[in-house]
């Protein structure tokens, strides 16, 4: 017999190293004289796509199409530390950080279009599609690539540098206050899962996923990364397991380690909550391991919620599903 059952879990994470610990990451961006612009960062893209985020922050705040960006990773040549990929952190730290390059490397720009546009003050000017101009008058403009030309034909580079740390205390032992991070995310999951009362079998239907995401600066990536979590978080609830003898990995490969397939995977239903985090780059904090947090616990309260036992002990294998309806049954008789 297969019975259906619905899960709900709902988590809190926070961003970056935490604790007082420092989370400094620096990025160097320059305005080049045929309008684009190079952004110089430490920060690793794994494939959770930072390095697309970065550059769609850097083209906004140098008001500049993202196709001008070039942006430059994880080169220890050349690149700025920009610490770990990890703790959910690249989008918030190193956005922030690039966002504040960019920013420096503006106003140089700006200072030196004030002169050539004949206004007071770089109040009154902006850059929009590659062009700086008035505010007042905005047909009143000139293309960035002819002031950065300008500019550097005078002797002047447009670069701006930045580092961000992010503002994190560290917890008093003795009252447990602090602000061990900043900031957080939130999220909450429900999983339908359908259990097989015969062979423990559970098959995983569909999960909806809502993540409190700050501002999404790329949607599309937000919900591929929720949708990866998703994945890693069926593999933690119901196949993932590190068999160890002896100290030693009995199944070392992908053949014994079980994780799911495409063919494992269910109907999932991101939903991104956007609130706007006042100290993220353009409202935006991350989604990385929050995408995966609430997949598991979800799932085994679903599987509660069809066939009534709580399985306490991961991952929730066949064998240990029919070994607590066993133990069930037996006392219920």
């Amino acid at each position: 017999m297969k019975k259906r059952g619905i899960g709900m879990a709902s988590i809190f994470y926070g961003t970056g190293y935490g604790n007082g610990f420092p989370d400094v990451s620096s990025a160097v961006v320059e305005i080049h004289d045929d309008g684009s612009a190079t952004v110089l960062t430490g920060a690793a893209d794994c494939g959770q796509g930072s390095n697309t985020v970065l550059a769609q922050i850097a083209a906004e705040e140098l008001g500049i199409p993202i196709e001008k960006i070039t942006l430059i990773s994880a080169d220890t040549d050349c690149t700025p530390d920009a610490g770990t990929t990890a703790a959910t952190r690249q989008t918030y730290t190193s956005g922030n950080a690039v966002k504040l390059a960019a920013a420096k490397a503006k106003k140089i720009l700006l200072d030196f279009a004030a002169g050539v546009l004949a206004v007071n003050t770089i109040d009154g000017l902006d850059i929009k599609d590659g062009y700086v101009y008035v505010k007042t008058f905005p047909k009143k403009r000139i293309s960035v690539a002819e002031l950065a030309s300008h500019a550097r034909f005078k002797g002047n580079r447009l670069i701006g540098e930045a580092s961000f740390t992010t503002h994190s205390t560290m917890v008093d032992p003795e009252t447990g206050q602090g602000a061990p991070y900043y900031p957080y995310a939130f999220a909450t999951q429900i999983a339908e899962v359908e259990v097989d009362t015969e062979t423990g079998k559970v098959d995983v239907i569909r999960v909806v996923a809502a993540h409190d995401v700050g501002r999404a600066i790329n949607k599309i990536a937000v919900e591929g990364q929720i949708q990866g979590g998703v994945a890693q978080g069926v593999g933690w609830a119901l196949t993932e397991e590190v068999e160890l003898k002896n100290g030693q990995i009995q199944n070392p490969s992908f053949t014994e380690y079980l994780i799911p397939t495409a063919l494992d995977m269910p109907e999932v239903t991101p939903v991104i909550v956007e609130t706007y985090e006042e100290t993220g780059p353009y409202g935006a904090k991350g989604v990385g391991e929050p995408a995966m947090l609430p997949t598991m616990p979800a799932i085994l309260n679903a599987i509660y919620n069809a066939v009534g036992v709580r399985i306490t002990e991961l991952p929730a294998t066949p064998e240990k599903i029919l070994k607590a309806l066993k133990e069930k049954e037996q006392k219920n008789a």
